[in-house]
C-alpha cells in the first residue's frame, strides 16, 4: 500500500473527524457482534461453566458448545 501525503492524511483525518461511522443492527466489527451475543445465565449454570472452564481449560463458548452438541446428539 502507498504511503499517503500530509494532504491526503489531513483531508482523511477532517473527513472522518466529522463524518463518524454509523454501525447498523446486521453491521459491524468483531467486538460488536460478540456484545450481541451475551446471554446472563443464572448463578448455578454460571458457576458450573467456571468449573468446568478451569478442569477442562476450555473457553465458555467452548464447553457451551459441547453442551449443546450432547444434548443435540441426545435428541436426534
Amino acid at each position: 500500500m502507498n504511503d499517503l501525503t500530509d494532504e491526503e492524511a489531513a483531508a482523511l483525518d477532517e473527513y472522518y473527524t466529522t463524518h463518524i461511522p454509523h454501525v447498523g443492527l446486521n453491521e459491524g466489527g468483531f467486538f460488536a457482534n460478540r456484545t450481541r451475543r451475551l446471554m446472563p445465565v443464572d448463578d448455578l449454570s454460571a458457576a458450573y461453566i467456571r468449573a468446568a472452564c478451569e478442569v477442562e481449560h476450555k473457553t465458555p463458548a467452548q464447553i457451551i458448545d459441547e453442551l449443546i452438541r450432547e444434548k443435540l446428539a441426545v435428541s436426534l
